[in-house]
Formats: structure tokens, C-alpha cells, sequence
């Protein structure tokens, strides 16, 4: 009854603790992160047999271990209760405990002590015990046993393991086994796991049940372990780990059943200091695992107090605690059937103190992760409720009101100094929506819609204007000190001043400046804000595609906001600032909506006294706001955008204007950027008309400005480095030598320094003396041009002295400004009736239907001027315009086409320095061009003085600034007629 007694305390104890140790952890099994499981109620029969058998092999372990009622004090069994800080008393100690072990020599005694225990306990209870199944054969005599598949963890000797059996034929076989009193099967881990595709385990349970036979057997590890069927319930199994089996071959295959070897571990010697030590170093690393994971603690404290309620404590061996260590990590599947496989004591140990290893790093990892979180929450947390304190303190206090009335208060004071100026209904709308924000709470999406709303509309210049400058004389200085030439536009602006000062109020007009790029578009907005005394503001609509930019969003959407107009308003703090509207004529189209029909209202005079802005939904007074456009060209403006606005168009500089403007802006700019000094470098007029002319010859001076700018970079760098070879003398230098030293010549070899520096005390002011002579300013002229800018860019575009029979030149525009170009015609085939017109250089379909009717217009001159001539209708001509990579089009080029087509007729070249321009009709009228101002520029740069303009365009040329028109001979006519005798009609000797 003693030990029936003592068993059934045993149980239930065991059962609390490992129901308990379930209960906290319900996912253990889920997760299959621990398939393993510790007994519950008693151990096997076999532990039975190693403790009782191995009693007097415990003293040979350490002599501190007593056998009887006394406390058991084996070091390792010792290590583990200390672990876990379990108190053992001698008066707990009262049944012998089952494990399972390998062969040993007192094994008869364990036998038969372990059938009288069955005994005992079957006959007070033969339920109370699921875990003790009375087995007549010994477990060494079990060599033919069923192979059951482990999907996720091998089962190691001495652990619990519940797996299903799904497969009837298998189940049946195992209860017959427990029927039998032969309750043993072989459990083999899965050489791969659940299969991929599976999305839960009932696939992976489903996969695996599907396997038979040898099919089975090759997915089956050939080291597995011998399990005890410890109860049966339904289709689950409890197997109870013993010993290791390797499987030798197959017996049937349905239920797989195959023969197998018992493994033993490898002989070791117990007092080896290298076994010792790793076990002591496992047991040292569980210690500190154990302090960071409460897992891991649950396990080895059911596991101390299961021994613990025994008097007989086996030899807690080496191999043993290589496998309670490898059973409860948390390695993987492979890692733990290499611990499995290793027969060797010593590896094993050390395999396991690997994993455990592991083990810790991981739990000091998740240790400060979760002490990391745990901080921010709970700072977070003390910081929320210090917050809500100090809030409600400071109500008490009267310090401060809640974040409601602190800003209605604010918004109010906004509103405050121009309540007057707030037009009427703006003023409504501010007090309704700030009624409406304490209504709100502050928690809600509505109080952040109207906070914002609010926001926008007090923060807005209502009336606000900045003080105009009316000053003529004034603004007129300040013109010119940014700009040279531009005279047109400086006019304009000096007529809206005037206009501004006699009415006492100014209007806002739309100013468009088209031209070029780099002819200071952008900059003259800025110099008219400057000279006007207004604020500046600038936004580029170049590939603009949403309206929205330019009218608001919806309140109703998310991160609405107003449009750019409304963000200008808030940027300038004034209702009357100068606006630049950059690129308009590159403005995009996208899905939401045509920005240039957005544009009308904005800039629309009679419409912007009223703009609405969606987001605001309040009208706005823009009629006071200077808006000023730029564009490159004014053809991809839209009508009706076009239509409200007064196009000024820069069409480029001269030659002696870009010298101008880079002698008074550029060069300054340039220098003061580098760091040079004006007294260190010279630039020669020579030096920076080749610039212009061989390497900056497009309309505008963006490029020649880049070009200065690398003159001074290079001349800065070369400045430096001279600096450096005239301090490297270790002598003392006074500052004011220093000085001197620094300002370096032209080159090294103008550069004297010493062999022999350091001589007597004279002579570092002698060598800074001779130094200072022979130190120059360095001299940049045409000679020495290329050494810093590289070879020239463009050559002269005069390709010919004296132009050949059939080669005219011509005067094009580009978006670059004005260029010349040759139209050459040739003859290439003549014979009876072969009279044709091939034509090449990359021309557009204007200019080949003028080549066609300047071929028709020229036979028909050639008829008329000599009708026996028959070169027309028998000849075969190309004409062809050099440059043919480049696009050529325009309504421009049908005097010079026919001038070049009669030159191959009559055999005769056209005047020598003669360039022509405009179109001709089948009549032979003559009409009028574009880009006067443009094509008289390229006619200069190539040296041309005679120039065939249409009688139309002699006002635009008029217009001209006379620095511009100086030295030209310039022809107007509205006949090919007059043309014809301008560049045949002339004397050999006299041209």
C-alpha cells in the first residue's frame, strides 16, 4: 500500500505540474517548437532498472551520493535542481524512478524490482496510470518493430512524444502490440519535412500518411528510437522514448515493419577532464539560458521534480544529459537527429553545447527586443500621462486653455489687425467654421479638415499691399544695373510705372516674354519685381498636367491643398506681388483636366478680380497681382491664353552687346565666385570676342556665362597651385610677404625660388622682393584662349569668298535665334526632255513645296528673260541645303531657292556678300517673314553686308536698334523681279 500510495501521489503531482506547464503553454504543441514531453505520472520500468541496477556505479561517480532515504547529491542531477531552485527534502523522496537507459549490469535486479512495482500498481489501480504498460519481453529483445514516421523532431530516450496515426492497418497493429505485452515501435524522423504546398499540418499529416511501404522507408533516417507505446486514445499514440535503433532492413510493408540493430553509445571514460568539463559547460550554458527563458525553465523544473519524488536516483549520465539537453533546445529538425546519430559521448556534448549555444544568443536577442519594446511603450505610455497632467494642471492654474480655445484664440488674433480689409463673406466663412471647430472633437477627422481650413484663410494677405515704387528715374536705374540693351522691355515696365503713378493705383497686367533660352527671361521677372518694389514670386508650369496645381483640391479629399496662386498669397504676405509664370508654352495635358484652360481665370484681367480656388471656395482679388510669363516660343501658346497677354519678345544680342554684358555682369560674377581678384587676371577684348564668336554664338549667354565661369575656375586652380610651390621655402615669412607669395604669376617658369633656401635672415625679404618682380598678372587673350576652354566650337559660317554658280545664301531662325545657311544646286543629268527636281537636307513639307514653286517660278523667269534657253526643261537638277542631320523647315526660304536654281541657268554667281530672305508666291510677289531682328543678327556674325528683306518688313526692321542695323545694306522689295537685278544685275569689275 506504501508504494501504492506513494505512486498515486507520484501521478497526481506529475499530472498537476505537466497540466499546469500545458496550460501556459497551449502553442507548444501547435507550433511543434518542443516535441518532446516529460512523464507525467511515473517512469518506465526500464528506468527502474538503471537506477537500481547502476546504485553501486553512483559512488564511483562522486562519492558525495547517498542511496536510501537520504538525499541524492549527484553533481549533474544537482546542477539542474539548482537551476531551477526546486528545495528537496529527504521526506519527498519515496518511489523509485523510471528511465530508460542501456544495458547494464544489474539489470536482472532492475527487472525484477520493476515487475514488483507493476504489480503493486495494477493491483490498487489499473487505470491510474496510462504511462506503465507491464512488458514481459525486454526492450533489448524487440529486434522486429513497426516504423512509424516522425514528421518535425526525433524522439529522444527518456521523452514523450504524442504522435497520430491516421493509417488503420497501423493502428490496429500497435494495439495489438499493447495487447501482446510486446509494447514497442521504432520512431524515425522524416528525412524532409511537410512538403511546401502544405498549407497546414492536417496536409502535412495527410502526406505523410499517404506513404507506404518502401516508399516510406527511403524517407525514413535509419537511426531512429526505440518507443514504448505508453497509451492509446483514439488515433492519438504517446510513445515514450528508450533506446536507439538503426533499421537494417525492410519485413513487410503494410504496416512497414523492419528488423533493427540496438545501438550503444561508444566506451568513455567517466573521469575524462575533457568530458567533464563540456558537461559542466552545458550545464553552465542551460544556467544562463534558463535565466532569460521561462520555457525552458517550465521544462527542467517539471523534470527535477518528477526525480525529485524518488529515493532511488539512477546515474544521471553524460550521454543522458546530451540528450535532455538536445531534446529541449530549440534546434532544428537535422540539428537534432545529428545529436541522435552521434554515438561518440563526446561529440554528442559537444553537438549539444552547440545548440544550446545558440539557444542563448537567440534568447538574448528576443531578451532585448521585447526589453527594447517594453521601453518605448511604457515611455510612451508615461509620456501621454504626463502630458494629460501637466494639461490639466495648467486648466486648474488658468495657465493655459485646452488646444480648442487655444486655437480659436489664435486664429482670431490672426484676423484681428485686418478685420476691416477681410471682405464680407470671407469674414463669414472664418466665423462659421470657428463656431464649428468648438463644436468638434479635437479627436476627430472633421476638427483637422476645419484646423487646416482655418489655418489657410487667416494666414492669407486680405488687403495687404506692399508700397509700389512710382519712381521713373529710380526704377530705371535699377534696369539697367541688371540688364543691358533690352531697352523694349525696360520701356514697358517704365510705361506701367508711369500709368501706376499718374492714376495712384496700379493694375495687374500680363507680360509675356518670349525668346530664346539664356537671353534673361527669368532674371528681367526678377529685376521688375526689384525696380517695381514688390514682392517676387516664381513657379514653373513646364509639364504642368493637373489643374488642381493651379486651382486647389476639393476639401473632401485627402492632403488637399490649395493651388499655387493661394501658396503664393501665404509665401509674399502681400496681395499685389510680381508672379513669373516660367515655361508656359511647355504646359502638359494629363488625366485631370487642361491646365491651360485653368490658366484663363487666373490671368484673365476681367475674370481674376474673382479667382476661386477650390480648396479655399472663397473668391480671391488678383487684380492688383503683376503676372509675368515666359516662353520660348509664343506658337505653342494656346489662343485664347495668348490672346490675354502682351507679347515682348527678346529675340538675342549681338555681338557687341554679349561683350558688354559679360564685361559689366558675367566676368564680375564669375570672379567674385572663384575667389580671384581682379588685380591677378586680365582678360583681353581679342580673348573674349573669339569666345562669343567661335565658341558662344547662340542668341542668348547662358553658355558664354558657363565658358567665363571656366576660364576663372582654371585660372583659380592655377593660382593655387603656384601659390604652393612658392611656400614650400621653410623659412619665416613675414605676413605681409605672405601675402605677396600668394599672388602667383602666370606660370612656374615665371616663378624663381631658391635651390637653397635657408641661408641667412636677409634673404627670405630678398627672394620675396625678387619673387614680387617677377610675378604677373595672369593674361588671357586669343592666343592662349583654347588652354582653357579647349578647341573652338563653331567655325565661320561664311563657307565661300565668292559663291559659286548655283550656291545662294540664306537667313533662317531658329529657337536659338538666327543662323545663315547655303542653298546649293547642281546640275545632274541633261539630255532631251529630261528637265526634273531632286531635292535632300532633311527638309520639312514647307520647304519642298517651295523648292516646287521656286523651280516653276524660275522656269518661268528663264522664259521670260530668255526664251531660247532650254536649260529647265533639259536639265535634271538637285538642290540640296548643307547640314542635312538638321530639320529644316519655314515659309522663308523661296527668293533664295529661285535666286540659287537661275544663278545654275544663266551660269552666273549672285553677289558677292549677299544674303536674302522671304517667300515667294507662283506670281512672283514677294511676302513678308519672322525674325527680322534675329536673321539681321546672323547676317552681321557672317560678315554679310547686302541683305534682300520683303518690302513688309520694313518697319520691324526699322525698329531696329541702330547698333544693330550699322554697316548693313539692306534692300526691301515685294517683286523677284527687283531680287533678280539686285544679285545678277551687277559689274564684274565693281563687285
Amino acid at each position: 500500500m506504501k508504494g501504492f500510495d506513494t505512486n498515486l501521489r507520484l501521478q497526481a503531482s506529475s499530472r498537476e505540474l505537466s497540466n499546469g506547464f500545458l496550460h501556459k503553454r497551449q502553442n507548444f504543441i501547435n507550433l511543434n517548437l518542443r516535441n518532446c514531453y516529460y512523464p507525467r505520472s511515473s517512469f518506465s520500468p526500464t528506468m527502474l532498472k538503471l537506477f537500481t541496477s547502476s546504485a553501486s556505479r553512483v559512488q564511483h561517480l562522486t562519492p558525495a551520493i547517498r542511496v536510501g532515504s537520504s538525499p541524492v547529491e549527484s553533481p549533474l542531477f544537482k546542477a539542474l535542481s539548482q537551476i531551477t531552485g526546486w528545495n528537496r527534502r529527504s521526506g519527498s523522496l519515496g518511489h523509485r524512478a523510471f528511465f530508460c537507459s542501456e544495458p547494464t549490469d544489474g539489470e536482472a535486479a532492475a527487472e525484477a524490482e520493476a515487475k514488483a512495482v507493476e504489480s503493486d500498481s495494477e493491483g490498487s489501480d489499473s487505470k491510474s496510470s496510462s504511462a506503465i504498460v507491464s512488458t514481459n519481453p525486454r526492450p533489448e529483445d524487440c529486434l522486429t518493430v513497426l516504423a512509424l514516421p516522425v514528421p518535425h523532431r526525433p524522439l529522444f530516450p527518456g521523452f514523450y512524444m504524442p504522435i497520430y496515426v491516421k493509417d488503420p492497418k497501423v493502428l490496429a497493429a500497435l494495439q495489438e502490440s499493447r495487447r501482446r505485452q510486446a509494447p514497442y515501435a521504432g520512431a524515425f524522423l522524416l528525412k524532409d519535412g511537410p512538403s511546401a504546398d502544405s498549407s497546414s499540418s492536417t496536409d502535412a499529416e495527410k502526406n505523410i500518411n499517404e506513404l507506404k511501404g518502401k516508399e516510406l522507408l527511403n524517407r525514413l533516417h535509419e537511426v531512429g528510437t526505440l518507443a514504448q507505446i505508453s497509451s492509446i486514445q483514439g488515433d492519438q499514440v504517446i510513445l515514450v522514448g528508450h533506446r536507439r535503433l538503426r533499421i537494417t532492413e525492410m519485413v513487410s510493408e503494410e504496416p512497414l515493419t523492419v528488423k533493427v540493430d540496438h545501438l550503444k553509445d561508444n566506451p568513455f571514460d567517466m573521469d575524462d577532464d575533457v568530458i567533464k568539463a563540456t558537461s559542466f559547460e552545458v550545464i553552465s550554458t542551460l544556467r544562463d539560458v534558463l535565466k532569460t527563458s521561462s520555457l525552458w525553465r517550465d521544462h527542467v523544473q517539471t523534470y527535477t521534480q518528477a526525480c525529485l519524488r524518488v529515493q532511488h536516483i539512477g546515474d544521471f549520465t553524460y550521454p543522458r544529459l546530451a540528450d535532455f539537453g538536445a531534446a529541449i533546445c530549440g534546434a532544428n529538425r537535422h540539428q537534432a537527429q545529428e545529436v541522435l546519430e552521434e554515438l561518440d559521448v563526446h561529440k554528442r556534448l559537444r553537438l549539444t553545447l552547440e545548440l544550446m549555444k545558440k539557444e542563448m544568443e537567440i534568447s538574448k536577442i528576443q531578451e532585448s527586443i521585447a526589453k527594447a519594446i517594453e521601453e518605448k511603450i511604457s515611455g510612451e505610455q508615461r509620456r501621454y500621462l504626463l502630458n494629460e497632467q501637466l494639461k490639466a494642471i495648467k486648466k486648474e492654474l488658468g495657465v493655459e486653455t485646452d488646444d480648442k480655445s487655444a486655437l480659436s484664440a489664435k486664429f482670431k488674433e490672426r484676423i484681428e489687425p485686418n478685420k476691416e480689409k477681410i471682405p464680407a463673406h470671407v469674414l463669414q466663412v472664418i466665423e462659421e467654421e470657428l463656431t464649428k471647430l468648438q463644436l468638434l472633437e479635437a479627436s476627430s477627422s472633421e476638427f483637422n479638415v476645419t484646423r487646416n481650413y482655418l489655418d489657410w484663410l487667416t494666414i492669407l494677405p486680405w488687403g495687404n499691399y506692399s508700397d509700389e515704387n512710382f519712381d521713373v528715374v529710380g526704377a530705371q536705374k535699377i534696369l539697367d544695373e541688371d540688364h543691358y540693351g533690352l531697352s523694349d522691355v525696360k520701356e514697358r515696365i517704365l510705361e506701367f510705372i508711369a500709368v501706376g503713378r499718374l492714376r495712384g493705383t496700379s493694375q495687374g497686367k500680363i507680360i509675356c516674354l518670349s525668346g530664346p533660352p539664356g537671353v534673361g527671361k527669368t532674371s528681367i521677372g526678377r529685376s521688375i519685381a526689384r525696380a517695381l518694389n514688390r514682392k517676387f514670386f516664381r513657379f514653373s508650369v513646364g509639364g504642368l498636367g493637373d489643374v488642381a496645381e493651379i486651382k486647389g483640391h476639393r476639401r473632401t479629399y485627402v492632403g488637399a491643398m490649395p493651388g499655387k496662386m493661394v501658396q503664393c498669397l501665404k509665401s509674399v504676405g502681400t496681395a499685389n506681388p510680381l508672379v513669373l509664370i516660367d515655361e508656359i508654352d511647355k504646359l502638359g495635358r494629363g488625366h485631370a483636366g487642361d491646365p491651360a484652360s485653368a490658366l484663363l481665370e487666373l490671368l484673365d484681367p476681367e475674370q481674376n478680380a474673382n479667382f476661386l480656388d477650390h480648396y479655399l471656395d472663397v473668391t480671391i482679388d488678383l487684380s492688383k497681382v503683376l503676372f509675368v510669363c515666359t516662353a520660348n516660343v509664343i506658337d505653342m501658346i494656346p489662343n485664347p491664353l495668348l490672346d490675354r497677354m502682351e507679347v515682348i519678345s527678346i529675340a538675342g544680342y549681338i555681338t557687341d552687346e554679349k561683350v558688354h554684358i559679360a564685361r559689366d555682369y558675367l566676368e564680375k560674377t564669375a570672379r567674385g565666385d572663384c575667389g580671384v581678384k581682379p588685380e591677378q587676371v586680365e582678360v583681353s577684348d581679342a580673348a573674349l570676342l573669339s569666345l562669343i564668336e567661335n565658341y558662344c554664338r547662340e542668341a542668348g549667354v547662358r553658355n558664354l556665362q558657363k565658358q567665363i565661369e571656366k576660364i576663372y575656375r582654371k585660372i583659380a586652380l592655377k593660382l593655387v597651385r603656384e601659390g604652393a610651390v612658392a611656400e614650400e621655402p621653410a623659412v619665416a615669412i613675414d605676413p605681409e610677404e605672405a601675402e605677396i607669395v600668394a599672388d602667383v604669376g602666370e606660370s612656374p617658369e615665371n616663378h624663381t625660388v631658391e635651390e637653397n633656401p635657408v641661408s641667412s635672415a636677409e634673404e627670405p625679404k630678398e627672394a620675396a622682393q625678387t619673387e614680387k618682380i617677377a610675378i604677373e598678372k595672369v593674361m588671357i587673350d586669343e592666343s592662349n584662349l583654347a588652354d582653357y576652354v579647349g578647341k573652338p566650337v563653331f567655325h565661320e559660317e561664311k563657307l565661300y569668298e565668292q559663291t559659286p554658280v548655283g550656291v545662294v545664301m540664306g537667313l533662317a531662325w531658329t529657337s536659338m535665334g538666327g543662323s545663315t545657311l547655303y542653298i546649293e544646286t547642281t546640275v545632274v543629268e541633261e539630255g532631251e526632255g529630261k528637265g526634273g527636281l531632286n531635292i535632300t537636307g532633311q527638309l520639312g513639307d514647307v520647304m519642298k513645296e517651295s523648292a516646287q514653286i521656286a523651280h516653276t517660278v524660275a522656269r518661268k523667269i528663264m522664259l521670260e528673260k530668255e526664251p531660247e534657253n532650254q536649260f529647265f526643261a533639259n536639265s535634271k537638277l538637285h538642290l540640296h541645303v548643307p547640314a542635312g542631320a538638321t530639320p529644316k523647315d519655314g515659309p522663308s526660304a523661296g527668293c533664295t531657292m529661285i535666286t540659287s536654281l537661275l544663278s545654275l541657268a544663266t551660269k552666273k554667281p549672285v553677289r558677292k556678300d549677299l544674303a536674302m530672305t522671304g517667300e515667294v508666291t507662283l506670281t512672283g510677289r514677294i511676302l513678308p517673314i519672322g525674325g527680322v531682328k534675329e536673321k539681321t543678327i546672323a547676317a552681321r556674325r557672317s560678315q554679310i553686308k547686302t541683305i534682300i528683306f520683303p518690302e513688309a518688313n520694313r518697319r520691324d526692321f526699322d525698329e531696329l536698334a541702330e547698333n544693330v542695323k550699322e554697316g548693313l545694306d539692306v534692300h526691301f522689295v515685294d517683286d523677284y523681279g527687283k531680287i533678280f537685278e539686285l544679285a545678277f544685275g551687277y559689274d564684274k569689275q565693281e563687285d
